[in-house]
Formats: structure tokens, C-alpha cells, sequence
């Protein structure tokens, strides 16, 4: 199975153009198979539709977007299903082409003035992935009429007035359905609550360049967890140590720790003040502890449980206090840092949190950054940071290079870059996570995937979409809005069965992103 592209407007037209005339697929032959993949969506989706409860009305433009209405109409036509059209004059010749055949057909066109029959559902099919900036004149009043129509929206490629690059959504069309083509473009996943479901469609493209940001899915995350065999003991299962939890902030090294178990982790040691060890040793008997005050030096103990770790979570709750800083360079130090120390590999490591803040200089090592946008202008310049408001993946890639790492950038979506190798962009999720201690899960787990020996880019996003899918089971139950880090890890257990037996959802549909939870 080929990844999902995650794609800007640009990017979508050079691969349209690359189907066309190096692989010499015809662009009637896309728009065909486009138009009737929308119908086979529509009549599964929104069943209402196949059972003449209203029948679809089908809003088309004067390009190629219309001419994927076009197709659709005629397809919904041909199996039964009570369909109509009401369009602008088509401009491309293709549109013309499948206009002309749908009138042949015996498709049912309103006039530019004739009321529109109530439908069970409407569909927008008037602007394509380059439409940008507010819809005008024509397409504006036809927009405005589809909404005024109050049926549900069933968009192609995307509901009228989405800048599928940017996600500026100027209005005025929201979507319950939203159907896009090889993959999900940009603006789909920076604007959510305008797409509706989102469906990925396959129309026979060729395979998209391996350079493009790909969607992390449930099969790709299947693919990449890390197994567990039956004769494995605890030290094969990775050793991570979590340092941080100073007075105050215990919440935060404990959330890390029980993330990095949840994860599979077989031992995981806690490196904190007093206060937190005290109440690991009360909530979290599963934990290794070692007490510390956090700098400037490193205790004896801390030395070993540094050599000790498959993998090193920093940062949780540790604090912004003169003496972090240099206790965050001996940790580093004694991490395997500065040339390995003896000859010892460095370890792994995720940078979170304060240690975001305080970490001078590049890390020397494997190691995961895990931002969010005000510790991203923190770690890596006011430039890049603005940047990142307008184009995060860019943003994120340039950051990668200049941190020496993978570079996890929190938000929607969660871009995940690294110094090679494609973007990973991770979409599931939810406001529920916009939380204190969902972050510190986060590392915990990409931790316990680190301390497997999987890859610093791979870790990241294996762990922000455990996350985000376990937040979206966890708000079915207890809804987002009451979600605490608690409900997360125990939804986790049912993301690990889950991606052990993903199936695909069969012709033509590629993948399917829900719209978060908002409740």
C-alpha cells in the first residue's frame, strides 16, 4: 500500500499533470473515475440519498470541479437514484464533455432561475484544490444557495471558499462529508471543522513522490510498532529513564513514566526531587526511582541510571531554576554525550518541556524535540516561529536541520520532520488533549518506542498518533471536553489491539479521517 501524500495545491497539480503526460493518463479518464468514486461515497455515506428520501442535487462549477459533479450526477442517475443538477456554463472542455453526456443520459439540469427541489443531500462541486481566497460573484450566490438549502454538504475536494493549502477558510460552505483525491490536501487537516468526514478516494494516480509529507495512518503505525515475542524478558522490552518532576511539577515526570509502561517499556526509572519520588513510590510501585536535586551535578545514582537507559525522556516537569541548565549538560554528558563518554554510545533522547528551554547547542544524538508553537520559537528563533504560522511543515523541516534531529511540532496537524526523509503529518486527535500532562504522555511514549531501537522519526510519530488516536476512544467515553491524561492511557490498550488488525476499507476509498470530537 502506498503512503497517503499529504498535499499542498501545487503539489496536487504536478501530480495531476504527471498523470497525464508521463504516465499518459487521460484527463477525462481522471475525471471519470473521480466523479463516480464520489457517487459509490455519497450512496455509502449518506444512504438517505440511495433511498429516495429527497435525492441529491448536485451544485457544479464552471471547471473541472464541476465536471467531477457532472460524472457524479450521471452515476447517481444510471443506478436509480433521483438526482438533479444546477450549474454555472461550464468552461473547460472536459466539464463540456460530461455535461453533454449527462444531458444525453437524461440527467434532470435546473434553469439558472428555477427553484431547487429539496434534497436529502447537496453537493459542492463548485471550486477545486487551487481555489483560493473568498468565492465571488457567481460561485459566491450559487455557495450561498447551497447553504441556504439547509441539507447536509457533501463536498468535492472541498467545501467552497477552504484554501486547500493554507486552511484559511473564508466560508461560506461547511461540509458534513468532504471526498479528496489520492490524498488529503493541507487545508483539510489545518481546518477540520469545515470538512466534515474526510475520505480519500483512489482514482488511478501514479504513485506520489516519496519526498511528500505522508499521512501517518493506523496501517502505517501497525506496520512500524514495535513487537513483542514470547520469549522476551524485561530488559528486551527497552529501558527508559525519565528525568524531571521537580517540587511543584510531579504530575508531569509520573504522567511520562506511566506512558513510557503503557508503551510496552519493560523497566522505567524516574529521576526526580524528592516530593516526586515519594509520590511515585505511593501511585506507581511499577517505577525504578532515583532521587535527585536536580543539579547543578549529577549524583552517583543518576550517572547509573543514565548509563542504565535504552532511551532518555528529559524535560517533564523539570524546571527553569539557575541550577537546570548546567544539570541538563552533565545529564547530556552523562547520556553518552560529548563524544560518547568512554566510548559509550550516546542514548537516545527526547527533549521536552523545560528541557526545550534550557538545552544550548546541538544534542550530539539521536534525540526527539517535542514543541509546541511558543517552544518552537524558544528553541529555534523568532523567524522560523513566524514561519511556522503560515507553513508548518516548511517551517518544521527547516528547524529539523538546524536542531541536528527529529523535530516533532505540536499542534493541527502535528508535523513531525526530521534531517532525511519525508514529513510525517499526524491528524487524529482531539481538544481533549489541549491539557496539561498530554504532552508529558507523549514523550513518555515516544521513550518507551525510542528505547526499542526504532527510529527517532518513526518514534515521534508513532507516539503522537497513539495519542491522538487514544484521545478520540477516551472522548467517546467521557467526551473531550471532560478528557483528562488518565482516560488516555487507558484507551491505549484498545489503540494496540486495533493496529494489530487493521483492514482497509476496500475500493475506492484510500483512508478516512473523522472529525474530531468537540463535546
Amino acid at each position: 500500500m502506498n503512503a497517503l501524500p499529504v498535499l499542498s495545491a501545487s503539489e496536487a497539480a504536478t501530480w495531476d499533470s504527471l498523470a497525464r503526460t508521463q504516465y499518459r493518463i487521460p484527463s477525462r479518464v481522471l475525471m471519470e473515475a473521480a466523479g463516480r468514486a464520489c457517487a459509490a461515497v455519497l450512496a455509502r455515506e449518506i444512504p438517505d440519498a440511495a433511498a429516495g428520501g429527497g435525492g441529491v442535487l448536485v451544485v457544479a462549477g464552471a471547471g473541472n470541479n464541476g465536471g467531477d459533479g457532472w460524472v457524479l450526477a450521471r452515476a447517481l442517475h444510471a443506478a436509480g437514484i433521483a438526482v438533479s443538477v444546477a450549474a454555472l456554463d461550464p468552461k473547460t472542455d472536459d466539464a463540456i464533455d460530461n455535461r453533454t453526456l449527462a444531458r444525453v443520459d437524461g440527467v434532470r439540469e435546473l434553469g439558472r432561475e428555477e427553484p431547487w427541489p429539496a434534497a436529502a443531500v447537496v453537493v459542492d462541486a463548485l471550486l477545486g484544490t487551487g481555489a483560493t481566497g473568498p468565492a465571488r460573484g457567481d460561485v459566491l450566490a450559487m455557495a450561498e444557495r447551497l447553504v441556504a438549502s439547509g441539507a447536509p454538504v457533501f463536498a468535492i475536494d472541498g467545501p467552497t471558499g477552504l484554501d486547500l493549502s493554507s486552511g484559511e477558510a473564508h466560508g461560506p460552505v461547511r461540509a458534513q462529508v468532504t471526498v479528496t483525491f489520492g490524498g488529503p490536501r493541507r487545508g483539510h487537516l489545518l481546518a477540520r471543522e469545515w470538512c466534515g468526514r474526510v475520505v480519500v478516494v483512489d482514482i488511478g494516480f501514479p504513485p506520489p513522490d516519496p519526498g511528500w509529507p505522508m499521512l501517518v495512518t493506523d496501517a502505517w503505525a501497525g506496520r512500524h510498532l514495535p513487537r513483542l515475542q514470547a520469549s522476551m524478558h524485561k530488559g528486551d522490552r527497552g529501558r527508559v529513564t525519565v528525568v524531571g518532576g521537580a517540587p511543584g511539577m510531579t504530575g508531569a515526570a509520573l504522567h511520562a513514566a506511566r506512558a513510557a509502561l503503557a508503551a510496552g517499556a519493560g523497566l522505567v526509572k524516574l529521576v526526580a526531587s524528592r516530593e516526586a519520588i515519594e509520590a511515585a513510590r505511593a501511585n506507581l510501585p511499577d517505577l525504578l526511582t532515583v532521587e535527585s536535586s536536580l543539579g547543578p551535578d549529577l549524583e552517583p545514582a543518576v550517572g547509573e541510571a543514565l548509563e542504565w537507559a535504552d532511551a532518555l525522556v528529559i524535560g517533564p516537569g523539570l524546571g527553569r531554576e539557575p541550577a537546570r541548565g548546567p544539570f541538563l549538560a552533565a545529564v547530556l554528558e552523562g547520556a553518552g554525550g560529548g563524544g560518547g563518554g568512554e566510548g559509550r554510545r550516546p542514548v537516545p533522547t527526547v527533549f521536552d518541556a523545560d528541557a526545550l528551554i534550557l538545552l544550548k547547542g546541538p544534542a550530539n544524538r539521536p534525540a526527539v524535540f517535542t514543541p509546541h508553537l511558543g517552544e518552537f520559537r524558544a528553541l529555534v528563533g523568532d523567524q522560523l516561529a513566524d514561519a511556522a504560522a503560515n507553513d508548518r511543515w516548511a517551517a518544521a523541516a527547516k528547524a529539523a536541520q538546524k536542531v541536528r534531529g527529529t523535530l516533532l511540532l505540536k499542534g493541527v496537524p502535528t508535523v513531525v520532520a526530521d534531517v532525511r526523509g519525508p514529513i510525517h503529518v499526524v491528524a487524529s486527535g482531539n481538544p481533549g488533549l489541549a491539557t496539561g500532562g498530554s504532552g508529558d504522555l507523549l514523550a513518555g511514549l515516544i521513550g518507551a518506542f525510542l528505547a526499542r531501537g526504532t527510529t527517532p522519526v518513526a518514534a515521534a510519530a508513532l507516539g503522537a498518533h497513539a495519542l491522538g488516536r487514544a484521545a478520540e476512544q477516551g472522548a467517546r467515553a467521557w467526551t473531550a471536553r471532560s478528557l483528562r491524561p488518565a482516560d488516555v492511557l487507558a484507551a491505549l490498550p484498545d489503540i494496540w489491539r486495533a493496529w494489530a488488525d487493521t483492514k482497509p476499507a476496500g475500493p475506492p476509498v484510500l483512508g478516512v479521517l473523522e472529525p474530531p470530537e468537540t463535546l
